[in-house]
């Protein structure tokens, strides 16, 4: 592990710590720890910031409740900033905002694809059902279409299986996938419930096979 001792503050020694979402990866904000803050932090398990404007530590969350537990922090080749992975509770920014950063400047309009860029692009067709589109045929058949195609795409996903064919297997999980995330949306479940379902059991799984070994 990184020595801390080796981090490089500035002339007030701080060091600034960019916060990100360990479940989408979004950037949530920008803080400055110093010392004390960052060793809060790490025995804490939370983050503690050091604010600038009123000269005093502040531990994210104390009084709004919107904590936010650590996951991991990480130094940069220069060791002269922290990347600090974490479980938010609540929004980041003072505005109430998810993250801080929601003052566009230039965007080429190009993304990378995302599970949860696609389930928030169904949530938006779920509320406002443009015409043409084959979501809002779904949202608006209702529950029994979209249950309907997810079990279709099972089955086709199935007989691509039994087949051995990889790509035709490929195209229908992926419209196993986009339907089944239509389901989530409907019933409100997101891709962050999902992960930490998935999350128990791997960690059941692995005490698991833990005491088989044993």
């Amino acid at each position: 592990m990184f020595d801390t001792d080796k981090l490089k503050y500035d002339s007030r020694g701080l060091i600034p710590a960019i916060v990100t979402d360990a479940e989408s990866g979004k950037v949530l904000m920008l803080a400055y720890m110093n010392r004390e803050s960052l060793e809060i932090s790490l025995r804490e398990g939370y983050t503690c910031f050091w604010s600038r404007s009123r000269g005093e530590l502040w531990r994210k969350g104390e009084t709004s409740g919107n904590r936010q537990r650590i996951v991991s922090v990480t130094a940069d080749c220069d060791a002269d900033a922290l990347l600090v992975s974490v479980v938010k509770s609540g929004p980041a920014c003072h505005t109430g905002a998810v993250s801080c950063f929601f003052n566009g400047i230039c965007d080429s309009g190009e993304r990378p694809f995302s599970v949860d860029g696609l389930y928030e692009l169904l949530l938006g067709r779920k509320s406002e059902r443009p015409e043409g589109s084959y979501t809002t045929y779904l949202f608006e058949k209702g529950r029994d279409k979209i249950l309907k195609k997810v079990g279709e795409e099972c089955t086709e996903v199935i007989i691509a299986g039994k087949a051995d064919d990889r790509a035709e297997a490929v195209y229908e999980l992926a419209d196993l996938a986009y339907h089944a995330l239509v389901l989530m949306a409907d019933m409100g479940i997101t891709p962050g419930d999902v992960r930490a379902e998935l999350a128990k059991r791997h960690i059941i799984d692995h005490k698991v096979k833990q005491e088989k070994m044993a």
